[in-house]
């Protein structure tokens, strides 16, 4: 249990304890009637002797060890024999009211206590009983009130702080004396003295709150050993039961604050802290929660001083020395990150037990009024000021990177920040204000001891940076709420202009160094210091960290002198060397790469704090709005997400309080939701929110944007979604900058933060700025110029009200400005000219070389030489000056702050080139430089031209939208025009410039780079179109590889492979290997081979014959049964067979791979059998492989990365059988079935041993291996070579089978399918056929001659056998059709396909009369006995079912089918009346999966097109295209589909011999034989089981269900979505043979797939053989989310679309191409 959670918990318990207090149980005990004495007094006599009893036992067990930590055995043994003991008390407490106030007496009674356990009788073992219990208090640091022990100075622990809290505190500034005797502690933790003891203001003197414990009831003793054994959960759970009893709970409460120091001292030693913790908040968090209690206990035991008095001991003991800013003098200390009591967030109970109490509004006023309580808080908050100090790695990296940041910014927000939320939500009115002044005194006052401490005075020192600066921060946010909520004047709270000077410095210090981070210059320090920078920017501290800071920031930069802030932050970000006219500089604080990202990251600092305005007047409505937009813009966002990363304060905002209704109001209102989608690569999307247009529009803030990512590719991400929205809704086609936004209005007390934006320093800067970017100096980027040109938007938006036309000059050092700008107001100051300028350059720079102006007199010069000697120096030396004015210091004192720091960067002396001075002549003021700008933005010449020229209205009714977009030339245009506004001087001088523009200076360089731009901007184009052309080309090559290789789900876009289309007049097939890049064809001594995967499958094994799909049983009475599923049924009819004929015939009747049958499929790309082996050898090598096992021949496609784990070997030849087979012929039909018959017989051997036959071998081994022996293995004599036979044809059948599911269960969509594409079913019927052929069939029993030859004797053929061949009308035509076609000789003769297709359609029409017979009722079948003999003599007989259905039912009327109609027939008669065409409809859909099949094998055998055709027509179309049709058939009248038969024998003849084997068996088994002439063909498509809407149904019914194995309750339940079988995952309870359950039940359901739903994770997980991965989840919550491991809890609803992919990969078994991340389960699942 993590604390963020114990906290969260302990919040939802404050709600439900309120049951305990006082107002509810007065109303219930109103008319109880009083307990008779009688009935308790047993109780009362014998319970104090009980307590006692247990109390010396405690003592007893209880043994003080050496290290004095009790080890945890001896503990435990105690608790164990003292368990009935504890129970027996705990049951008491369930007696109710009664028993429960005895106890309290009991436990309570001073006196008892006194006689039982004072051990002054002259009872021994009570006298050794209590030593033992002086002993104990005595080795926990406590001592005993009697005990003759000087403890008034005495310390509980070593290794604690130097500093008296009072000198700390400011009442006197000084520091404490530091006892140099005890330098060194004995843990070495630099012990720094002692500390004097904390005076805290309440009346008692000295409180000895740390050490002194006097127990006087039996319930204080008690609690006493309850802590010394660590909170034994009995023990605690007996004392919150009697928690009702309100005499006790006050007891109870202040015992326990009687003991807080304890047991801060016992968490400290343990070594089970957390649970120990949990333990703690359990009891805390009820007592505290009740604001009743909490306040009594504040005011009658000093709770507030107890908890802050042992907070601050409990910090005391990890406290070092701070090397912050002064190492060796330092007086400060900080607490140690590294220390367990740190790491571990030991402190976090009382901690919380702090903030708990704070939340009370009664409380907190105590604590807001108590100045010696506001003194220690401000002392403890002070030990983590500065704390994890870093410090910069210049020359190697670290060794060792630290981890103590998590610990360090951990314990800021929960021990420093939380409380101060906490203080924060008490002072939101006005009458507050008197605590606010009382925290910002004392803040204030600690601040100052702060600096004092680290010897600071105006520099921070260099490379250094902390992160922590509680101090600073309670400052701010206190100010903050002062100005906002109470109606404070700012002035009021804030000090003098020195101190306001140090506050900034050290927030000003972390935004330097984000940006050095930012810069790469700390990398030398490893990861975790990026890891600090993104932290303290990271949604759930950024509000107790870096707004504050930048807020302070704020503050101070609206109070001091705006040059003197402005140069503070260019020298903070060391880049005031590189702001010099000079084309050359040198830096000597920063390397040259570093230069242009702290530029940058200084003028994006000025943005912020000048833009930013969520402490600056934003209502908490707006501040949501904004973070929602920022975080939006970044990325489209899960609403969980979002709702994690919005800062929200611990204390509630208006509203902002997650899930609140002001949070989905403003989401409603900015956002709009996607709705989760799944991409066709199979990644899952969760439902999105995405901005609206308008926020795009008008919201977009990219400054937010900046100051809300953690990384810094998020802000790249915003603006190229805002890139993307403007050219999709034409808003602007180029390339946008960040747009410009109209700010919140100030709050007045805050005005003066817009004078930074008028000092002459931020007008230098941006002067020099724009004419470097004019001039292309190195190290200046466009994000530069935008920040520059938005800073002067800015200064223009809010520019003082009036104009003075011109600053008189002040005298004195002033002047060194007076060359640059006469006054400080940026519209006046931008059509200032500046006309020479001195800077200090390299000597090797091209300035140098120029001569003087000539035009220049001497008197220029002369003024020249006033204006300071360099702009360069002018900024340090400017903040310098201002610094010390402030400070008014002695001047000896005032030059030594002046001296410049001596460079602490390593480079070789006499490596940097000489400085000299250089005149440069600029003759440019703002307002020029910007139009010239807007020449070379644009490349052309005079592009500017003042729009107000054409159109006056523009000046008076100017028009500027609050928000702009557009790029750079857009941002000049709109600054120009809104100068142009305000001045009429401006106008007149943009006019003018316009009108004489020439080009700037130095005319020779410019126009050369003019030229440069318009070379450059040319061969950018080339380069653009270029890139265009080669894109567009890969994107099509892309495309069609993707359509080729990749795409399984989308039948319409597929190409063609190369091995279907082969043109007809191609003899050999061509292919090209992906490993060597070779083309040419399959050879018997190289063979070329298809990438596949065979995959075991039983998807056909679950179809029903219902269309609706079952539902997974959620209630008792829902039961699934198997028996209805195909499998099942086939398996019946195989064991029936099986019972009564021989089973060699048996296994030819049947098809099996129902379950288990093993389906191959190919991605199409094709490889040298040779290369591939040189492949797998590679990857063997290779020890990176992760999801699959190259020792079990698993590999990955090496072009497309399917994965695969066989080669099906290509037959050498045409892969489409050649031209001349294919050529109808017009032999008669009796001779074509001679030459089948004959074919039949020759047997097939296999060619001498070629490298194809050993291929074709393996691959045959590969199959067979693919699957489970139970699912090869269906003969009564093991490895009959009939198993093999049945097991190679039933291949093709379920190949077959699935891609007709694939395609939908029927061929009326014709020939476009995926599956057709990418087939390789062409060359599995080769390997098949060629291992099948070594399979003869004894001639005599060949079904061929039984279905083309009239047998003489029916009889004697039936006599010579001892056991019956299968009858011909019981076998399974498909699976004849199969092996007819698969032991000929391959190519194979189009014309024999044929005429073994009609030969076969001839049985499966009687098949269908025979079946349609039995399920007729009696009068019905006289009926068309009847008929079909009238209609017996014209010529066409053979050809109409109404005559071959009669002459049927009289053949089988001879034997004893019809017999016996009993009840149970009537199951079988179904109650319709047969018309003639509902009589046709049935013959065709027995029929019909016949000619599918049968189509889908002429399709692949010769490559012919499948017809389209609508549903109704399927029979006719599919009939006429295998050939069954006389082409001359007319469809006029309706069809018939007895027109198709053509019988090789005379009907009549043939019929009545298959009729005779089926009667001769029915004489003895009349119901079975009727059952076999039942055949259900028509299975309707499988699907998984379907789910209930909401998915608490499911969950409620399956976590507490017990598993039917192990009838345990499972930790981890799962439910198979195939068939709804229970099963425990992981669960050791039902592992077989090392195989867990789950696994077990993939193989037996799914022959190694599994899909299963984790009921406590809502997530299914699918198993594929050895390998597992995680799918996802098919429940969303109604924000379209997962919620893993229902961690969120929030109800959750089907997503259909999402059920259906996952239905859609199981059958089209591709889980394996879908989903990348598997792993091995090793059998543990």
């Amino acid at each position: 249990m993590n604390h963020p959670f114990a906290y969260c918990l302990s919040i939802c318990m404050k709600t439900s304890f309120q049951r305990f207090c006082k107002r509810h149980q007065i109303k219930s005990s109103s008319n109880i009637p009083c307990v008779p004495k009688d009935l308790l007094m047993m109780s009362e006599f014998v319970l104090p002797r009980f307590i006692f009893c247990l109390i010396q036992y405690l003592r007893e067990g209880y043994n003080e060890p050496a290290a004095d930590v009790p080890s945890e055995k001896d503990l435990n043994k105690v608790l164990q024999l003292l368990e009935p003991q504890i129970s027996f008390l705990e049951d008491l407490t369930k007696m109710g009211g009664a028993m429960r106030s005895v106890l309290t007496q009991v436990l309570t009674n001073q006196q008892n206590y006194k006689d039982l356990t004072s051990g002054l009788g002259e009872n021994t073992y009570a006298k050794k009983s209590h030593e033992k219990y002086l002993i104990a208090l005595k080795s926990s640091g406590l001592t005993y009130p009697e005990d003759k022990l000087i403890y008034g100075m005495q310390e509980p622990s070593a290794g604690t702080s130097t500093l008296a809290v009072q000198g700390f505190a400011g009442a006197t500034g000084t520091l404490g004396q530091v006892d140099s005797s005890d330098e060194e502690d004995q843990d070495g933790s630099q012990g720094l003295g002692k500390r004097k003891r904390v005076k805290l203001s309440s009346g008692t003197k000295d409180q000895s709150i740390m050490d002194v414990l006097k127990h006087k009831s039996f319930l204080e003793e008690l609690l006493f050993w309850t802590i010394k054994y660590e909170f034994p959960q009995k023990m605690v759970t007996f004392l919150l039961n009697m928690l009702p009893d309100q005499e006790y709970k006050v007891a109870f409460t202040k015992t326990f604050v009687q003991h807080y120091a304890f047991i801060m001292k016992t968490l400290k030693k343990s070594h089970e802290s957390d649970t120990m913790s949990n333990r703690i908040v359990h009891i805390s968090v009820q007592l505290f929660s009740n604001e009743e209690l909490a306040r009594q206990v504040t005011e009658e035991c000093q709770l507030l001083d107890i908890m802050v008095t042992v907070l601050l001991y409990m910090m005391e003991s990890c406290l070092i020395k701070s090397e912050l800013q002064d190492e060796e003098n330092s007086l400060h200390v900080v607490v140690n990150c590294g220390e367990a009591l740190l790491k571990n967030n030991t402190y976090w109970p009382l901690v919380s037990d702090f903030i708990n109490i704070l939340s009370h509004q009664s409380v907190a006023k105590r604590f807001l009024e108590d100045h010696g309580l506001l003194v220690t808080w401000m002392n403890f908050v002070s030990f983590f000021q500065g704390m994890n100090l870093n410090k910069r790695e210049l020359n190697e990296h670290v060794e060792f990177e630290s981890q103590t940041y998590y610990a360090a910014f951990a314990a800021e927000l929960e021990a420093c920040a939380q409380p101060m939320w906490g203080l924060l939500s008490h002072c939101k009115v006005r009458e507050t204000q008197e605590y606010t002044r009382n925290v910002v005194r004392y803040c204030l006052e600690a601040l100052q001891d702060w600096f004092d401490a680290i010897n600071f005075v105006d520099e921070p020192a260099p490379n250094q940076v902390s992160f922590h600066l509680p101090l600073h921060r309670y400052y701010a946010m206190f100010l903050s709420k002062a100005v906002k909520c109470q109606e404070l004047d700012l002035d009021s709270v804030l000090p003098d202009q020195e101190m306001l000077m140090k506050l900034m410095i050290h927030p000003l210090q972390i935004q330097a160094s984000l940006a050095e981070i930012h810069s790469n210059m700390w990398v030398r320090n490893g990861l975790q210091i990026k890891g600090q920078a993104m932290t303290y920017v990271q949604s759930h501290f950024c509000n107790s960290m870096i707004d504050p800071d930048i807020y302070l920031l704020q503050v101070c930069a609206s109070r001091l002198d705006p040059d003197y802030v402005i140069s503070s932050v260019f020298e903070r970000f060391k880049v005031v060397d590189l702001l010099t006219m000079a084309s050359q500089h040198q830096n000597i604080v920063l390397d040259a790469e570093h230069e242009r990202s702290m530029l940058e990251g200084a003028l994006t600092f000025l943005v912020i704090l000048l833009s930013l305005r969520l402490h600056l007047g934003m209502s908490d409505d707006e501040i949501l709005r904004a973070e929602m937009v920022a975080q939006l813009c970044m990325n489209d966002r899960t609403h969980s997400s979002l709702l994690d990363l919005i800062p929200e304060n611990p204390n509630p905002k208006s509203g902002i309080i997650p899930g609140s209704y002001s949070f989905e109001s403003v989401l409603s209102t900015v956002a709009d939701f996607k709705a989760p989608v799944f991409e066709p690569g199979g990644s899952m999307q969760q439902g999105m929110y995405t901005p609206k247009g308008e926020v795009w529009d008008q919201e977009f803030d990219p400054v937010m944007v900046i100051l809300r990512t953690v990384y810094r590719r998020d802000v790249q991400s915003a603006m190229d979604r805002y890139t993307a929205f403007l050219k999709q809704s034409g808003k602007f086609s180029g390339n946008p900058w960040p747009p410009y936004k109209k700010r919140t209005p100030l709050h007045p007390s805050y005005k003066g933060l817009m004078r930074l934006l008028h000092c002459k320093t931020l007008h230098i800067v941006l002067f020099t700025l724009l004419y470097k970017i004019l001039m292309d100096h190195q190290n200046l980027s466009e994000h530069v110029l935008c920040m520059v040109l938005y800073l002067i938007e800015l200064g223009l938006e809010n520019s003082p009200e009036e104009e003075s036309d011109e600053e008189a000059p002040v005298g004195g050092p002033e002047r060194c400005h007076d060359s640059w700008f006469p006054g400080s107001n940026l519209v006046s100051n931008m059509r200032h000219f500046i006309n020479y300028v001195r800077v200090r350059v390299p000597e090797t720079a091209p300035e140098v070389k120029r001569d003087s102006p000539a035009s220049t007199s001497s008197d220029s010069l002369g003024s020249l030489q006033n204006s300071g000697t360099a702009q360069v120096f002018s900024l340090v030396a400017e903040r310098r000056r201002k610094f010390q004015e402030i400070i008014n210091r002695s001047s000896s004192e005032a030059n030594q702050v002046v001296r410049p720091k001596t460079s602490s960067k390593w480079c070789a002396p006499g490596s940097a080139p000489q400085l000299t001075t250089a005149i440069l002549e600029i003759k440019e003021s703002i307002l020029s430089l910007l139009i010239k700008l807007h020449h070379k933005l644009s490349g052309k010449q005079n592009s500017y031209y003042p729009p107000w020229l054409d159109d006056i209205e523009i000046l008076i009714q100017p028009e500027i939208p609050k928000y702009s977009h557009g790029d750079g030339i857009t941002a000049v245009e709109r600054i120009l025009l809104k100068a142009a506004l305000q001045s009429r001087m401006n106008k007149r001088l943009i006019e003018e410039i316009c009108r004489k523009v020439t080009p700037p200076v130095p005319p020779k360089k410019i126009t050369a780079a003019e030229k440069k731009t318009l070379d450059k901007e040319e061969r950018r184009q080339k380069a653009r179109e270029r890139q265009q052309k080669l894109l567009a080309e890969f994107a099509s090559r892309q495309k069609s590889f993707m359509e080729t290789a990749m795409d399984v789900d989308s039948p319409e876009t597929d190409i063609p492979m190369e091995i279907t289309t082969a043109e007809p007049q191609v003899s050999e097939a061509v292919y090209d290997c992906v490993i060597c890049g070779q083309s040419g064809p399959s050879s018997e001594d190289r063979p070329t081979g298809l990438v596949v995967l065979l995959q075991a499958s039983s998807v056909l094994g679950q179809c029903r014959d219902s269309i609706e799909p079952k539902k997974l049983p959620v209630t008792e009475e829902e039961q699934i049964y198997p028996w209805d599923t195909c499998a099942a049924v086939h398996d019946v009819r195989l064991s029936l067979l099986q019972r009564y004929f021989k089973d060699s015939s048996c296994l030819l009747a049947v098809s099996v791979g129902w379950e288990g049958g093993v389906y191959v499929q190919t991605c199409g790309h094709t490889l040298h059998i040779d290369c591939h082996k040189s492949y797998m050898e590679s990857l063997r090598n290779d020890q990176v492989l992760q999801g699959f096992s190259v020792d079990k021949g698993e590999f990955t496609c090496p072009l497309c990365r399917q994965f695969a784990n066989s080669v099906l070997p290509c037959y050498p030849g045409s892969s489409v059988e050649n031209n001349l087979w294919q050529r109808p012929s017009n032999r008669s039909m009796q001779d074509l079935i001679k030459e089948v018959e004959e074919l039949q017989g020759r047997p097939g051997v296999f060619t001498s041993e070629t490298n194809l036959s050993k291929e074709m071998e393996s691959v045959m081994k590969d199959i067979k291996n693919t699957t489970q022996k139970k699912y090869r293995d269906y003969s009564k004599t093991p490895s009959s070579p009939d198993n093999d036979f049945l097991f190679m044809y039933s291949v093709a059948r379920t190949n077959l089978e699935l891609e007709l599911i694939h395609r939908g269960g029927n061929l009326c969509s014709g020939g476009a399918s995926t599956a057709g594409k990418r087939s390789c079913l062409n060359q599995l019927f080769h390997v098949l056929a060629l291992h099948m052929r070594l399979y003869s069939i004894d001639s005599e029993y060949n079904p061929w001659r039984k279905l083309t030859q009239l047998i003489e004797d029916m009889n004697s053929q039936l006599r010579n056998e001892e056991q019956l061949e299968v009858p011909i009308l019981y076998h399974d035509v498909t699976s004849l059709l199969l092996i007819q076609i698969l032991t000929m000789p391959h190519p194979l003769h189009k014309d024999h396909f044929t005429c073994i297709v009609k030969v076969l359609f001839t049985l499966l029409y009687t098949q269908a009369l025979a079946a349609l017979s039995v399920k007729c009722s009696e009068e019905d079948r006289s009926a068309w006995k009847h008929v079909g003999a009238l209609k017996k003599n014209p010529c066409d007989a053979e050809k109409s079912y109404e005559v071959l259905l009669s002459f049927v039912i009289s053949e089988l009327s001879k034997g004893k089918l019809y017999h016996e109609e009993g009840s149970q027939e009537c199951a079988m008669v179904s109650p319709i009346a047969w018309s003639p065409e509902s009589m046709e409809r049935y013959l065709q859909d027995f029929c019909l999966p016949f000619l599918r099949i049968t189509s889908l094998l002429q399709h692949h055998l010769f490559g012919e097109d499948l017809p389209s055709c609508q549903e109704e027509e399927e029979f006719s179309v599919l009939a006429s295209c295998l050939g069954l049709l006389p082409a001359f058939y007319q469809t006029a009248h309706p069809f018939i589909s007895a027109s198709c038969l053509n019988w090789p024998v005379p009907a009549f003849d043939i019929i009545s011999q298959w009729c005779f084997e089926i009667n001769s068996f029915t004489e003895r088994h009349a119901e079975q034989g009727k059952a076999l002439l039942i055949q259900e063909s028509r299975w309707k498509l499988p699907h998984l089981l379907q789910l209930p809407e909401n998915y608490n149904t499911i969950f409620q019914y399956y976590h507490r269900k017990t598993c039917s194995v192990c009838t345990k309750v499972p930790k981890d339940p799962a439910v198979c979505l195939v068939c709804g079988t229970f099963v425990c995952l992981k669960g050791l309870c039902c592992k077989q043979q090392s195989y867990c359950e789950c696994v077990l039940h993939s193989q037996n359901c799914g022959a190694g797939t599994g899909i299963f739903l984790l009921i406590n994770a809502s997530v299914i997980i699918i198993i594929r053989g050895h390998r597992f991965c995680l799918w996802g989840s098919v429940y969303l919550d109604a924000h379209g989310e997962e919620d893993r491991d229902l961690r969120r809890g929030k109800p959750l609803y089907i997503c259909k679309e999402r059920y259906k992919v996952l239905e859609q990969q199981w059958i089209s078994h591709t889980f394996d191409h879908i989903n990348k991340r598997w792993g091995p389960h090793y059998n543990g699942l």
